[in-house]
């Protein structure tokens, strides 16, 4: 049923108010965004999506829960999503914080230099 007929027609319950408190543009980009996350498959990551004042965010959580680690959140503004070329800028996307993702998990890199080297001292490396 289009989101119209459910906001003309509906009761003035919270989901009556929810759905017209979001312009049916920005429900169709949601779809939009949607129907790509679901032709990405990763064994480490699942995608979602939702909407977000005119845009959609993108959310990144991970599929496991040991060691937790946070969810990553990123957000696909009107022009992005209106795009001609908005499958490929999606993609690029999602690479860009996949990657940004994955070095945020880092729990000690060589820039922690202090502690390093007190691990150095107490025998830990």
């Amino acid at each position: 049923m289009p989101t119209s007929n459910i906001i003309s027609r509906g009761p003035k319950g919270p989901l009556y108010l929810l759905l017209a408190t979001i312009a049916p543009m920005t429900l169709s980009r949601l779809e939009r965004v949607q129907q790509q996350l679901r032709l990405y498959e990763h064994p480490l990551v699942e995608f979602d999506a939702r909407v977000k004042d005119e845009g959609v965010e993108i959310i990144i959580r991970p599929r496991f829960s040991d060691p937790p680690v946070h969810t990553y959140y990123f957000e696909l503004h009107p022009r992005d999503l209106d795009d001609a070329q908005f499958e490929w800028t999606l993609q690029r996307q999602i690479f860009d914080c996949l990657h940004d993702y994955l070095v945020e998990m880092f729990i000690r890199t060589p820039q922690h230099r202090k502690e390093h080297q007190q691990m150095e001292r107490e025998g830990k490396l």
